[in-house]
């Protein structure tokens, strides 16, 4: 793990803090439901340690409400389906070859058999959401709920249009902001609320939490209907454990050096971009406004797979993404890459110049065949120094 550089945008790594609690005797601590209405009730100390976590979830993103049961941001989802459809109901959604994430209703989830799941892509030109198509897609579908959110789209969402869309057609909007729930607590990227009904979120990926699931709203009948959805109907007994490291992650991003943490994430994220593009290595959307940026390889020979092996062997972990146009994960054209691991080991634009060099001679060797074993030692030489000077702990 100290000699791998983490690319792959999902990853970072938590506190100690965070670590002492997630292997502490909560572990075994076994109980359902909420405060004042547990089924099953451990002790007054697991009261005071939700409660906790869940102000502070909900300063961190300034909500009135929330819930830091759900195990996962999937389960998150899956909550608000339970808690907001019926069968039949329409679910209007990001396309996952645009970027969007299968737990907001795609296909092969739990729910295909019982909504009517519609899809809404970018731009073909700009590769930016294409808001007109979402409006035409809201009026001809009257979805119940409209999803913004994706795992692989790397600029802001306009929460003002798609607020006005939603009101036009009186549906749910939901924002699921696993990929940049630091930036949002930063004010580094657009606040969902006040114009989402509900925000999802996973507590890991660039927030640098647990992994598990957070919901919040500001509407207390929505809430009533999260708790019930979460407790009894999709999960039993949350995570104790999970739910004090969340604690301690949502007061950790509420720290100044978290602020600066924000900043140097989308610097490293916006220099690599740059980067790749001045190599000649198309990037969807010509840059980024998250942890995450998108190389489209649809101009290339070289499979994705071939790139993320190769890159793989020499210790940097990267994953491949649909790119619009895509049929499917396994025809992917996309490769996905993410800062927020490395920004927390301490790389700053030094050793991105240094990955973004070798990132770009491996896929352009590559490309032309020509990748000789002799450079992919050296540059095994080059990136075990570089994760030696930044050890993964006790930097974080």
């Amino acid at each position: 793990m100290e000699a791998t550089i983490e690319l792959v945008a999902s990853e970072n790594y938590i506190s100690k803090d965070q670590l002492f609690a997630l292997g502490s005797i909560l572990c075994d601590t076994t109980i359902e439901g909420y405060e004042n209405k547990r089924f099953l009730w451990a002790s007054s100390f697991v009261d005071e340690i939700e409660n906790a976590s869940i102000e502070a979830a909900r300063s961190l993103f300034k909500a009135k409400y929330a819930n830091v049961q759900p195990h996962s941001g999937t389960q998150a989802n899956q909550a608000i389906f339970k808690a907001l459809l019926q069968p039949d109901d329409c679910v209007l959604a990001m396309s996952p070859d645009s970027g969007g994430h299968f737990s907001h209703g795609g296909k092969g989830t739990i729910y295909k058999d019982w909504i009517k799941f519609i899809t809404y892509g970018v731009d073909a030109n700009t590769g930016l959401i294409d808001y007109n198509l979402i409006f035409r897609l809201a009026k001809k579908h009257r979805p119940k709920i409209i999803f913004v959110g994706a795992s692989s789209y790397p600029r802001t969402f306009d929460f003002e249009e798609l607020k006005h869309i939603s009101e036009s057609v009186n549906s749910y909007l939901i924002a699921d902001i696993a990929h940049v729930a630091g930036l949002v607590a930063t004010q580094h990227f657009p606040h969902p609320f006040p114009y989402v009904d509900i925000v999802t979120t996973t507590t890991y990926k660039n927030l640098r939490g647990p992994r598990g699931g957070l919901i919040l709203t500001n509407n207390k009948s929505l809430a009533n209907l999260i708790d019930a959805a979460i407790f009894p109907g999709i999960q039993g007994t949350p995570l104790v454990n999970t739910i004090a490291a969340k604690a301690i992650a949502f007061s950790e991003a509420m720290q100044p050096d978290y602020y600066q943490y924000s900043e140097d994430v989308l610097l490293n994220a916006r220099f690599l971009s740059d980067f790749f593009l001045n190599r000649g290595i198309p990037i969807l959307t010509g840059g980024t406004d998250t942890p995450l940026f998108v190389l489209n390889f649809k101009s290339f020979e070289t499979s994705v797979k071939t790139i993320v092996h190769e890159l793989r062997n020499l210790g940097i972990n990267t994953n491949a993404c649909p790119v619009p146009g895509d049929a499917s994960f396994e025809q992917a054209h996309g490769l996905r890459i993410g800062t927020s691991a490395i920004t927390t080991r301490g790389f700053r634009i030094e050793e991105c110049e240094i990955l973004g060099n070798i990132i770009s001679d491996v896929i352009i060797s590559t490309e032309k065949k020509s990748l000789a074993q002799s450079k992919i030692e050296g540059y095994k030489e080059i990136l075990n120094n570089i994760c030696q000077q930044h050890p993964i702990y006790p930097i974080c």
